[in-house]
């Protein structure tokens, strides 16, 4: 879902307003050539999707974001194609702007606009009709009702191909919209611009917002870059300046010494995953800790790995020589023994620096809450969802939840990595970067220790924290993407993300040679 093509924070509605303010005023441009502009992305976008074979059937409200269908619906009908646009008459104020370009329709053709003043009012759909949402924009701040809501049913109903422009009508851009029992429009795409709004890149929206494209259309970016903003989007622009380079010089002890201290009886592939992707990511040295069970398997599966062997024979239950290494990373396939709970909160006590806390590591902090304390600041953790609420608690919806994640972050001075197709890494000055490398295809087992492998091996090399959780959670989403590519994302399996991480790699050296 979504294509994000430029860097880009993600501000509130309210900000968006105020950006389109500045931007009139001091480009300067009028209000109403700068929704020309707007709409004139979108035309390009709907022609380019559909033939004259299809008709277009554009509802509009009343104010600006309706006047951008009102321009869409001028720019098809002087091209030659089949368009019906519904002006639905909830009240009797409109913008000026809505006024300008509905009297520019009633020039091309009197009898061009249907207006609604009841659900009768809307002819039925034929086959190759493409609706076109145009009826509220990303400044809704009430749920949808009496006539909006019976229109917007209807356009559910009907099953027909359907466009948002800006925004799917009676969703919020900034606070949850599934407790208000509104209708909302369920857009097969949605048309945007500039910039991306908070609500599309949360999980409980996928439904209505459909496949998002965001069209630069020219807003002030001076204005842009000096608005505050807690959240932002991670892209190749972002991480390809992050990567450091070797120098010639360097040895194997220049990239750090990382302990994975994962697996369990029947988990072992869990170790191999997170040692080989360590490796693999530039640790210099990666020792391993396995159960006495596991050492065999470590060995013949991965001969540039040292193994540490635990004094129990099918779990962890205490890591040794925790001087020796530069980073820990733990979790993939701990299991949740006893014994290994106790070693955990050992490892907490005795270890300084930062670490990577994943999987079983973090469940085990979910049955001891009062053991978060004890993790080193600066560690990153990597739970899912469900692992995320075994350790903070359950949320109400997907904003609450990422308020959850900063106050987690900001409490106890940790990086948060929640797992998802936009993966939030939450940083512990309250910022939130969300990601938008990796498919659906990585959604199978073992590329959560993939993860846990990428970062441990970063952190080793002596990256920052923050840079770790940058530049891991993004190589390991374009690994995903090089993977699907070659495989399809249905034959994905982790490994396979693994062996193009050095594809990632050259990825993005090539950016940054451009």
């Amino acid at each position: 879902m979504g294509q994000f093509p430029f860097e880009m924070k993600i501000l509130s509605a309210l900000q968006i307003r105020e950006l389109d303010a500045f931007t009139i005023e001091h480009e300067p441009i009028k209000s109403i050539d700068l929704m020309e502009r707007a709409a004139q992305e979108c035309f390009d976008w709907i022609i380019n999707k559909y033939s004259k074979e299809h008709s277009f059937k554009i509802f509009c409200g009343l104010g600006n974001n309706s006047g951008d269908g009102l321009v869409i619906a001028r720019l098809l009908y002087q091209a030659g194609y089949k368009v019906q646009p519904f002006i639905i008459r909830y009240s009797d104020n409109t913008s000026d702007d809505f006024k300008i370009n509905e009297v520019r329709l009633f020039q091309l053709d009197l009898s061009l606009v249907r207006n609604v003043y009841q659900i009768s009012d809307v002819q039925k759909f034929e086959k190759n009709d493409v609706l076109i949402d145009c009826i509220f924009g990303s400044g809704l701040t009430r749920p949808t009702e009496g006539l909006v809501a019976e229109v917007i049913q209807l356009m559910n109903n009907s099953k027909q191909a359907t466009i948002s422009i800006d925004f799917p009508s009676g969703l919020f851009a900034d606070k949850s919209s599934i407790s208000t029992n509104a209708h909302i429009v369920t857009a097969d795409y949605t048309l945007s611009f500039q910039l991306p709004k908070l609500a599309f890149l949360l999980p409980e929206n996928e439904k209505y917002i459909g496949e998002v494209h965001i069209f630069n259309i020219g807003l002030d970016q001076s204005y842009i870059q000096d608005q505050e903003t807690d959240f932002e989007l991670l892209e190749i622009q972002d991480v390809k300046q992050l990567i450091q380079t070797r120098k010639r010089f360097s040895h194997k002890g220049t990239f750090g010494h990382a302990l994975i201290a994962a697996g369990s009886i029947g988990k072992m592939g869990a170790a191999v995953l997170a040692s080989k992707a360590c490796l693999r990511t530039g640790a210099g040295l990666v020792t391993t800790q396995t159960p006495t069970s596991g050492y065999s398997i470590m060995q013949i599966k991965l001969p540039e790995v040292m193994v540490q062997q635990d004094i129990s024979k099918n779990y962890i239950s205490e890591i040794a020589n925790i001087e020796n290494y530069d980073v820990i990373g733990i979790g993939p396939g701990l299991g949740t023994e006893k014994s290994t709970q106790k070693g955990l909160k050992k490892l907490f006590q005795s270890y300084k620096k930062p670490m990577v806390i994943d999987a079983d590591a973090i469940n085990i902090l979910g049955l001891h809450k009062t053991w978060i304390s004890l993790i080193p600041e600066q560690s990153i953790l990597t739970p899912h969802p469900k692992e995320f609420e075994r350790l903070v608690g359950a949320s109400n919806d997907n904003f609450e939840r990422l308020r959850m994640q900063s106050e987690f972050s900001l409490k106890y001075n940790l990086f948060v990595i929640l797992k998802g197709h936009y993966t939030c890494i939450t940083s512990p000055d309250g910022k939130c970067y969300f990601n938008t490398s990796g498919n659906p295809g990585m959604a199978t087992a073992g590329t959560g220790d993939v993860l846990t492998g990428i970062l441990t091996g970063l952190l080793a090399q002596g990256y920052s924290e923050l840079h770790a959780c940058l530049i891991g959670v993004f190589i390991h989403g374009l690994a995903g993407d090089i993977s699907a590519d070659k495989m399809s994302q249905q034959a994905m399996l982790s490994s396979d993300i693994i062996d193009n991480i050095g594809a990632a790699y050259k990825l993005l050296e090539l950016e940054n040679e451009k």
